[in-house]
């Protein structure tokens, strides 16, 4: 006799074992990405609502996950893109507050308690896994605060293209459009956010430097000036990379502009457009 109880167990135990499984035979037609996201600083809640809506109408189907051991060649293999927002660092002693700058370490760490330390997640093998994968004509986006992580593995930097420098609090900025021919940017105009200007490396061909982030108010960043790279988009192997720095506020994320250019990263990867 079926009861409640057991629907109930065979529902819950289909779910789980369906979280980063193959797509079923009705969707066979539709590309998959797999989705890391989230960390200490960024609440993958947040992002996967943010991502949901932007890929709402695009022929993909979306695998979310937090477990960074899910960047592994066997997963990646079932996947067309592989899509990171998320930085480098793990916590394993733990940490009192979701911040770490300096101004607020007062407030989390009290009396004689050790400050927290971080620890690098990404492996060597996992690297090289990606590496592999965007190789072989699989696409890979890598958003916002992923660029940190390309500080544990010169691979890894080498497939992304560039590496993590910091940011200044949260303030508004324009992202202007330095390349309106490609595909990607082709009829988006220049937008403002209030984020978090990202400053990074770019190791790559200027030619393929897409965005480009400026503080009009002048405000500066360390010694690095008001203007900082914010995309790219080149072809690596056989396959293709994006980066977007844009990405720290779900309104951000959902700026009109913003979301054309997030889906049209997405479809250029698939080589769609």
């Amino acid at each position: 006799m079926i009861t409640r109880r057991s629907l109930l167990q065979m529902a819950a135990g289909a779910a789980g074992a369906g979280a980063l499984s193959p797509s079923s035979s009705a969707q066979t037609s539709r590309k998959r990405v797999l989705a890391l996201i989230g960390d200490r600083y960024h609440n993958a809640d947040y992002i996967r609502v943010a991502l949901d809506r932007v890929l709402d109408g695009l022929n993909v189907t979306v695998d979310y996950t937090i477990d960074y051991g899910q960047l592994s060649r066997n997963v990646l293999g079932n996947y067309q893109i592989f899509l990171c927002l998320r930085d480098g660092m793990i916590w394993p002693g733990g940490y009192l507050g979701p911040d770490a700058y300096s101004y607020q370490q007062g407030l989390e760490n009290r009396g004689d308690s050790p400050e927290p330390k971080s620890q690098n997640w990404l492996k060597e093998e996992q690297a090289l896994a990606l590496k592999d994968f965007v190789t072989a004509g699989n696409g890979f986006y890598s958003l916002h605060n992923n660029s940190h992580v390309s500080l544990s593995s010169k691979t890894y930097r080498d497939v992304m293209g560039g590496a993590y420098i910091g940011h200044p609090t949260l303030r508004p900025f324009k992202v202007r459009v330095a390349n309106a021919s490609h595909p990607i940017t082709q009829g988006v105009h220049d937008f403002m956010v209030n984020d978090e200007q990202h400053y990074v490396e770019y190791d790559k061909d200027r030619k393929d430097i897409l965005l480009e982030a400026e503080n009009i108010d002048g405000l500066t960043f360390q010694n690095l000036g008001a203007k900082s790279i914010a995309g790219w988009a080149y072809d690596y192997g056989r396959g293709r990379v994006v980066f977007t720095s844009v990405g720290h506020t779900i309104h951000a994320l959902w700026n009109p502009e913003y979301v054309k250019i997030q889906k049209r990263a997405v479809q250029w990867l698939l080589k769609e457009i």
